[in-house]
């Protein structure tokens, strides 16, 4: 297998198109591709996913660690592996460059293509991008592609970052109203909902064809040499119950993929349009946008009785997120409508108008509870808009520059709150699930 890596100077320098684009041109190629994402963002991996018709795993330094993040890189038997940058290159975690794609490129020695949005400037350009390539060491841009750029400008400054930055210039993409996809307040709106979107992808992925050489692309792509992901042995055997729907989709799928191997049959069902819980021993309710679904999540009685009557029962049960507000009192929408929930947790979910506690931190508990044990650093990342009345007091969240703040639930048999976990990282989050799904087991098998 061959990797290389897509980034940036900045965010909004199109990115995730161009990674759309060399991800189908090269399966037009008949090469098999492996798609995936530097940090914890849900959003661009479906749209990967969707490209590539097949799973898209996140590469995480930060959530996962340095050597569950070389497994879940080095476990795909594909032709070529195609990883899309966070943000800008160097742009980690406080201010700093940990965490940041360039620092995974490092670690993992993925030669970087520079996507470069041009405007307003041309030799400064160059000068922009000769300080990228001096800012750290090792130096991992190799290369540069031109992105919504007119042909015409193409052409005058391809030789001219070739001559500055002694660095080819393998092609660009033009402004495309394919390229074109909206957003909401967490970003992109997901691939499911945008409209003709193979024709989309196939028409930017010919454009890139012809404006692209593709061939000296892959010629700068490095070796990756396959090895099968490391054994979890277990003794399981349980039925995870994992909500799977336009208001629930937000997974990693080395999370999925892990309590798999820890012994866990995932049975998908739909907050949203099943009438109750599958049989199960365990629930997994993920992040995704309950708020923007609230009403049909309200009007569906019967599946918010069969969650509230399951989790109090005491069904072990992981609601990050979105997952967290569906199991409270009320979820109030955009427009300041309250609308019931399944009113297993006290409080409220509300629309804070901004983002909340954004950003990268570690759970501390002083006892132990279904995934953590006292002691523990647990990594986690929070994305959203919408806050509780109730955010929980059984952990305390300590972000890098010191600020802390209690939160979540965590008890032998649950754990919620606003924190995304990753389920596949150095502690063994996805076995201590699993594990108590088994010892609660009996009546779904």
């Amino acid at each position: 297998m061959i990797a290389l890596m897509l980034s940036a100077m900045q965010s909004g320098a199109g990115k995730t198109v161009l990674t759309c684009a060399l991800m189908r041109a090269l399966q037009r190629k008949d090469l098999s591709v492996a798609g995936f994402k530097c940090g914890p963002d849900y959003l661009d991996p479906m749209f990967h996913r969707r490209v590539l018709r097949a799973p898209c795993d996140n590469l995480d330094l930060f959530l996962q660690g340095g050597a569950a993040v070389h497994a879940t890189l080095c476990s795909t038997h594909a032709d070529v592996a195609v990883v899309e940058g966070a943000m800008g290159l160097f742009d980690g975690i406080a201010g700093t460059d940990e965490a940041s794609a360039w620092q995974l490129a490092a670690r993992e020695h993925l030669p970087v293509i520079l996507v470069v949005r041009p405007s307003g400037s041309s030799l400064t350009l160059a000068a922009q991008i000769r300080g990228v390539c001096a800012f750290r060491t090792p130096n991992v841009v190799v290369g540069v592609i031109l992105s919504n750029c007119k042909p015409g400008l193409a052409s005058h400054l391809a030789p001219l970052i070739e001559r500055e930055c002694h660095l080819p210039v393998f092609g660009y993409l033009p402004a495309m109203e394919e390229a074109e996809f909206a957003s909401r307040h967490l970003g992109l709106v997901t691939a499911q909902e945008v409209p003709d979107f193979q024709r989309r992808i196939d028409a930017l992925a010919a454009t890139l064809e012809r404006t692209c050489d593709l061939g000296a692309l892959l010629a700068v792509a490095a070796n990756v040499e396959p090895t099968p992901p490391p054994a979890h042995e277990c003794g399981n055997r349980c039925r995870i119950a994992v909500a799977r729907d336009e208001a629930f989709c937000f997974y990693y799928d080395a999370s999925l993929a892990r309590l798999e191997e820890c012994g866990a049959e995932l049975v998908p069902f739909s907050p949203l349009h099943d009438e109750e819980l599958p049989p199960a021993d365990g629930i997994y309710l993920g992040g995704g946008y309950p708020e923007l679904h609230a009403t049909q999540l309200a009007e569906n009685r019967s599946m918010l009785r069969s969650v509230h009557d399951a989790v109090s029962d005491g069904l072990p049960t992981v609601a990050e997120c979105g997952g967290f507000m569906y199991l409270q009192e009320t979820l109030v929408d955009k427009g300041g409508r309250a609308h019931h929930m399944a009113d297993v947790l006290p409080g409220s979910s509300i629309p804070a108008g901004h983002l909340v506690r954004f950003g990268y931190a570690h759970l501390v508990t002083q006892h132990d509870s279904m995934l953590m044990r006292a002691g523990e650093q647990v990594p986690i990342h929070e994305f959203h808009h919408w806050d509780s009345t109730h955010n929980g007091e059984n952990l305390v969240a300590r972000k890098p520059n010191g600020t802390t703040w209690k939160c979540c639930y965590a008890t032998p048999k649950l754990y919620a709150g606003y924190p995304h976990l990753h389920l596949a990282g150095a502690l063994p989050l996805a076995e201590r699930f699993a594990r108590c799904a088994t010892e609660n087991g009996g009546s779904s098998r």
